[in-house]
């Protein structure tokens, strides 16, 4: 019997022997990490127009075409910064670079720029000699943030984003404010953020909203004449009416990013620069495909 003992012993190890030599014979193939492209993404032209304007050399652990990649990643889809894929830099770090570019002005300062190009790309001038102004209420988050209120008109309770833009639909300014404030009551606030940067302005164009004695401030403290087209009462069917359809065009253009189609920012400011960011990728595909 202890013989047999033995033998069923020896049968079993060289049996785990076998087994074991089998498997480490095996050849597993070799697993290539795959790169996440997402369409949202700049291509290399794209970056490099961005790139030009940083003119930023420093050596840092994380490529600032990537954290770009990331800012862009969220204005499309609309997502938290903590939700931004893992493929992406930390979103701690993501929204270090914003936050630090958005304080500085490098992010208004890379759309003032970007805007220019194309405006000499269109075969313009870099400063308009006309503009066209208008405002579109938009729902806050649950949160609120601060500075909202409510449009009695449109009833949303939330947030207005004030604009101006050239006659191309490209921004000058964007103001945003609680949308409980007429819109002529802060357009002559909107309206000074245009002081002194471009030369060739001489007429902006506005819809009813904004009759009044605005008309003459603005002449008064700027010398800009703000001409006021209004709709006829005796159009019925829809009609697009001379120069405030280009504004009109550029809201359309905010719905493409989730991000702007609620304002999810609890300060004014944020959501300004986000309005600033849908421009400069607008623009980015004007400039370089």
């Amino acid at each position: 019997m202890p013989f047999a003992n033995s033998s069923i012993n020896l049968s079993r190890y060289l049996a785990c022997f076998v087994i074991g030599f089998s498997i480490s014979s095996i050849r597993y193939p070799q697993i290539t990490p795959v790169i996440k492209c997402d369409p949202t993404n700049l291509t290399e032209n794209q970056w490099k127009v961005i790139e030009n304007i940083l003119n930023d050399n420093r050596k840092r652990k994380h490529d600032l075409k990537e954290i770009f990649n990331a800012i862009f990643y969220l204005l499309k889809t609309g997502c938290q910064w903590r939700m931004l894929p893992i493929h992406f830099a930390p979103w701690n770090t993501v929204y270090y670079y914003y936050r630090q570019w958005k304080n500085n002005g490098l992010i208004e300062e890379i759309h003032e720029v970007l805007r220019n190009m194309v405006r000499k790309i269109a075969g313009h001038k870099e400063s308009p000699s006309a503009a066209c102004i208008d405002s579109r209420s938009v729902k806050t988050s649950r949160s609120g943030g601060v500075c909202r209120g409510v449009d009695g008109g449109k009833k949303v309770k939330g947030r207005k984003q004030h604009i101006i833009t050239d006659t191309l639909g490209l921004l000058l300014v964007v103001v945003v404010h609680a949308a409980n404030i007429h819109d002529s009551q802060s357009a002559l606030e909107v309206i000074s953020r245009l002081k002194g940067r471009f030369g060739r302005l001489i007429k902006i164009f506005a819809d009813g909203g904004y009759r009044g004695e605005l008309i003459d401030n603005v002449k008064r403290l700027y010398g800009w004449i703000l001409e006021i087209v209004l709709r006829s009462d005796h159009q019925k069917a829809f009609t697009v009416l001379p120069k405030r359809w280009v504004v009109e065009r550029t809201f359309a253009w905010f719905e493409s990013y989730r991000r702007l189609s609620k304002d999810y920012e609890y300060l004014t400011d944020t959501s300004e620069t986000m309005i600033q960011l849908a421009m400069i990728r607008l623009m980015l595909n004007r400039i370089e495909k």
